[in-house]
């Protein structure tokens, strides 16, 4: 069996359009593939947005929509957006309830072995144009479908937030070590492969190490 890590934000667009042909590949390939579910860049460097060009928001929600658009995957944008951040003046909220919730359910069920399949279950409906993906059964829904109950994710999210933030901040840290910062990165032995458009390049270099389908 081989194993990697994904690195992974729930508010990346970028990790939404990768985290399906990962999927695929775990399903279809002797691979245990491992979510590190990360804070975003507007937690983690609340002065991104400002740092970077001012076409870099626009670049980045064209790109977004034509790459679903190629790849023939869902894509709306969030609503409402797991940040919470007025995005006329990029200023960020102190409370970020929706991030720090489905962050902490996605390192949950990475405890249980069902990361990447609940991930991409909650990427569909965050970035797959759900209206409301935090409410109703939205969420009961997705956790479902990766063999999860909602209920019991809540109750130990709850009960061990402090306990999953280290977790998850110990992500982050090891994301840095294996060399980047972004995501979506998936790190295999030690190996980085930063962005969608390197999951070929991933699977040529583990097929390289005898990766085998199923």
């Amino acid at each position: 069996m081989h194993e990697a890590d994904l690195y992974f934000s729930f508010r990346s667009p970028y990790s939404y359009l990768a985290i399906g042909r990962y999927r695929e590949i775990a399903r279809d390939y002797d691979l245990e593939l491992q979510l590190r579910p990360v804070y975003p860049l507007a937690l983690r460097q609340p002065d991104f947005f400002e740092r970077n060009h001012p076409n870099w928001l626009r670049y980045t929600l064209l790109d977004v929509a034509r790459l679903a658009q190629f790849l023939a995957i869902p894509f709306g944008p969030p609503r409402p957006d797991p940040i919470v951040q007025d995005m006329t003046t990029r200023q960020i909220a102190p409370d970020q309830p929706y991030i720090r919730r489905i962050t902490r359910l996605g390192q949950v069920a990475a405890r249980h072995g069902q990361g990447v399949a609940f991930a991409h279950e909650a990427g569909r409906l965050i970035w797959g144009g759900a209206e409301g993906w935090h409410e109703g059964e939205h969420l009961a829904g997705a956790a479902k479908r990766a063999d999860l109950d909602l209920a019991a994710m809540d109750a130990e999210a709850e009960r061990d937030a402090a306990a999953l933030d280290e977790e998850v901040a110990a992500n982050q840290y090891s994301l840095e070590a294996a060399g980047h910062w972004g995501v979506p990165t998936l790190v295999y032995k030690g190996e980085p492969f930063f962005g969608q458009d390197r999951i070929d390049v991933a699977l040529w270099r583990m097929r390289q190490d005898g990766l085998a389908r199923r």
